[in-house]
């Protein structure tokens, strides 16, 4: 570990499949931070039970995200890539957290809020306590910043209140973690309706485009995607559904919305739609191949894993006792 770097964690649950706006908004900012950064990249297993989960598939997720962290270019030399709950660290500190956090700050939690208007009584209390299991990944590891989307970032204001709490109890113990908003990544909306974010749980197939998605898929998807009916490509909030597909286009060509505007300038939607369809294959064609390959070398993964779970086991052991230290109990 280099000390003299800043720590980055980060993590995605291993439930359903990632889509084109994960790969784009998250992943590859992911890729640009290994070389300035201390980065631990997760698979948050923990995470993903808080709602009920088939074995088999967990599983099979689980070796999933691994590959799809690797494929995409995070090099397992440079960053600690692990399994969350091959760190019991985690569920540990967790549960010393819980007793720092109170009941009315986790009531407040906007997502909690939501689904449990949906799930009424039948809600789990994992559900209601999952924040802090965030706050213990993240603070474990001491980690400066956390990469966090606009429907997360009320998760890290916690994470900084129990840490914060904590240290004015008993004295230093946490670093306080700040956002890390990247400088580029636009946010890919949803195909169907621009007003909201791509959402792997959207139960409209065509409102996402996965990254193991096929070609002829996406095809159908970009051919189906909303527009409008001002026929011109512009870039415009008054025209959503283009924006977003220039959103899209400029993420994977790393060009700007207006090369965008003037390259189509007479050209009609169908084109339009044609070459980012294309763009998109011709990005996830190399990710997909890296990612079938990895997952037909089952020993190479568990190496991954195991590897970065004795790397991420040392650190966060470290930050575990002394807070158990702090706490009063007696170490073992």
């Amino acid at each position: 570990m280099d000390e003299s770097k800043k720590v980055i964690f980060s993590g995605i649950q291993p439930s359903g499949d990632l889509t084109l706006g994960n790969y784009l908004g998250a992943l590859k900012n992911w890729v640009k931070l290994q070389e300035e950064y201390d980065c631990y990249f997760c698979v948050v297993d923990l995470h993903a039970i808080t709602v009920k989960q088939t074995p088999a598939n967990l599983r099979k997720k689980t070796l999933e995200m691994l590959a799809i962290y690797i494929g995409a270019g995070i090099d397992p030399e440079k960053n600690t890539l692990f399994i969350q709950s091959h760190v019991s660290a985690h569920s540990e500190l967790s549960w010393l957290l819980t007793c720092n956090t109170y009941m009315g700050e986790l009531g407040r939690m906007t997502q909690y809020k939501d689904k449990s208007q949906k799930l009424g009584d039948s809600i789990g209390s994992g559900l209601f306590n999952y924040p802090v299991l965030m706050a213990a990944d993240i603070l474990l590891y001491n980690a400066n910043l956390v990469p966090v989307g606009k429907d997360q970032k009320q998760h890290l204001e916690l994470c900084r209140d129990i840490a914060n709490r904590f240290n004015n109890t008993y004295s230093d113990t946490f670093i306080i973690p700040d956002p890390y908003i990247p400088s580029t990544g636009a946010k890919i909306m949803n195909l169907q309706d621009p007003s909201k974010k791509m959402s792997k749980s959207d139960e409209n197939p065509n409102t996402y485009i996965l990254i193991m998605d096929p070609p002829e898929v996406i095809r159908k998807k970009i051919s189906r995607a909303v527009t409008d009916t001002l026929g011109k490509i512009n870039y415009s909030d008054d025209q959503p559904g283009i924006k977003n597909l220039i959103n899209i286009l400029c993420s994977i060509k790393g060009i700007t919305p207006e090369d965008v505007v003037t390259n189509y300038a007479d050209k009609g939607y169908a084109e339009f739609k044609k070459d980012v369809a294309e763009s998109i294959i011709d990005e996830l064609a190399p990710l997909q191949e890296k990612i079938n390959n990895l997952l037909s070398n089952k020993s190479y993964l568990e190496e991954i894993y195991k590897n970065g779970a004795i790397k991420a086991n040392y650190v966060a052991n470290k930050t575990l006792r002394k807070v158990q230290k702090k706490i009063g109990l007696i170490p073992r």
